[in-house]
């Protein structure tokens, strides 16, 4: 079952006055899959597109059917649209250096307000790409928020990552997932996939933040996968890496 959010946080809370809140969070656009009652929900898929056009709706669908008592929820981030024009507000930024305070506390806020709705879920973000930087800095700031994490062809070493993309030597506000992983909880359940052959977020730097996890004592599921680029997301291996995370989380109550 499939459904939309478009004023995720308010809804969630029954508010009326969605148009007169100023935070972007209150607005992110949502789609979601699986059960409507959220009491229902044991465990909550929060997916994070990339710096590209989004296409993280066929993977939460996927996983709402695949892990048992799911749902997901393919959340745009801040200043993005689908391909339907189905738009979250706020400014995307440019690509790779959008992931600035303020719009990873829009994604927690919307994160924060899923709770409330599925009290009885543990929460696990999945993101792709610039999705999964914006996944790994939650973590790290804001730990409480979730309980799993799956990061997909992240580039989670971001001055390295700049400096392989020839970035503007320009200073950024976005925060640096390496430098922000002291905060993650050692709870926390982790997995880092990439492939093999991905060249714009190569190897080295999902092998570095999965050291730092490994070091923060995180159980951490890090795989390379032969023969992959990038484009990773839809790939089975991340679906599987998804279920073993789900299966190994404790349930609520």
């Amino acid at each position: 079952m499939r459904f939309s959010l478009a004023l995720l946080p308010l809804l969630l809370a029954g508010c009326a006055t969605s148009q007169h809140d100023p935070r972007p969070s209150a607005r992110l656009h949502a789609e979601t899959f699986g059960p409507k009652r959220g009491a229902d929900v044991r465990t909550l898929i929060v997916v994070l597109h990339g710096d590209a056009a989004p296409n993280h709706y066929g993977f939460a669908k996927a996983a709402a059917g695949a892990i048992p008592d799911a749902a997901a929820i393919a959340i745009l981030r801040p200043g993005y649209a689908d391909e339907t024009g189905r738009r979250s507000p706020g400014d995307s930024g440019a690509a790779g250096d959008n992931y600035t305070p303020d719009r990873i506390a829009a994604v927690g806020d919307a994160i924060q307000a899923l709770h409330a709705r599925y009290p009885r879920a543990q929460t696990i973000v999945v993101g792709d790409a610039g999705g999964a930087a914006v996944a790994a800095n939650l973590a790290g700031v804001r730990p409480s928020l979730i309980s799993g994490m799956v990061l997909v062809g992240c580039p989670c070493t971001l001055s390295e990552w700049r400096q392989q993309m020839q970035a503007s030597p320009a200073t950024t506000a976005s925060l640096d997932p390496l430098k922000t992983a002291g905060g993650i909880q050692p709870s926390l359940r982790a997995a880092v996939l990439v492939g093999a052959d991905d060249k714009i977020t190569p190897v080295a730097f999902s092998r570095a933040y999965a050291e730092a996890l490994t070091l923060r004592g995180v159980a951490t599921d890090y795989r390379i996968l032969p023969g992959r680029g990038h484009e990773l997301l839809d790939d089975p291996e991340v679906l599987a890496a998804t279920q073993r995370l789900a299966a190994a989380l404790p349930r609520k109550g």
